[in-house]
């Protein structure tokens, strides 16, 4: 596109036209061989045999979901029912960055000193956390990595601290059972990791224990607080919880919220 017809200053939205210009305006699109060619590659799986009708089948599919040029560049039989696919290709879409809507952490990140310092401050002792993750989910990593003294990548879990009494229940707890040792030891939050995630699971079993405290009018005795791979901090109305934490969720960042939630009360959860 030439500068004429464009005012003094104005930046083309033009991938093609000048994609160095994309970190002006915000506008992005996938990065395979040259900015904003928009090449990517997506993997999924079919329940067909492997072989050539289900590259052919990859392929249509892919052209389904406007991934231009599609080319099978991974193939692997799953069995003698289904097969799994990588397909290379291009999109023509782009991401306005500046149109998106991204929540703010409402909470600042503190070291172990000033967490001890603001949950003391709020109750006078150590607040009491119960964990566990929930039904058929036998998963503890995440868990683990949250409560325990050796949490993760070396940021020391909530045991470490000196504010919180840890009661870890590890896994497949019932809601029901949750409940009940949560008000036996007269929890402050509790704190849920959610693994598995076929058919949903992991979103039945938190709408259970939800349900669960609700119907027992409980839900302003402690903080309730899920976390996992596959949940994001928007899903936390929806699934009646106080907070949700996703992907790359750190024991600071659990212990920096509990400290701002307990010492600010629960209406600003």
């Amino acid at each position: 596109m030439s500068e004429r017809g464009r005012d003094a200053g104005e930046v083309s939205r033009n991938m093609a036209d000048a994609p160095v210009e994309a970190a002006e305006w915000g506008l992005v699109r996938p990065y395979g061989d040259d900015t904003g060619d928009g090449r990517l590659q997506v993997s999924f799986t079919l329940p067909i045999p492997s072989d050539a009708r289900a590259d052919a089948a990859a392929r249509d599919l892919a052209r389904q979901m406007r991934i231009e040029r599609p080319i099978v560049v991974h193939r692997k039989a799953l069995g003698p029912d289904f097969t799994f696919f990588i397909v290379y290709g291009s999109v023509d879409a782009a991401v306005d960055l500046d149109a998106l809507e991204v929540e703010e952490r409402p909470f600042p990140i503190l070291d172990h000193r000033e967490v001890d310092r603001r949950v003391t401050a709020a109750l006078g002792r150590p607040a009491v956390v119960v964990g566990a993750s929930l039904g058929t989910d036998a998963h503890t990593v995440g868990l683990d990595a949250i409560l325990s003294v050796k949490g993760w990548a070396g940021d020391k879990g909530l045991e470490s601290y000196r504010a919180f009494r840890v009661v870890n229940l590890r896994s497949q707890v019932r809601p029901g059972d949750l409940v009940d040792r949560a008000l036996e030891e007269g929890a402050d939050a509790v704190l849920v990791s959610q693994t598995v995630t076929q058919r949903d699971a992991h979103l039945h079993h938190l709408r259970e224990l939800a349900a669960e405290v609700a119907g027992r009018g409980v839900s302003e005795r402690f903080l309730l607080i899920a976390g996992g791979p596959r949940l994001n901090p928007a899903m936390a109305e929806e699934l009646g919880y106080d907070r949700i934490f996703g992907k790359e969720t750190t024991p600071a960042g659990v212990a920096s919220y509990l400290a701002w939630a307990l010492s600010r009360g629960r209406e600003a959860t």
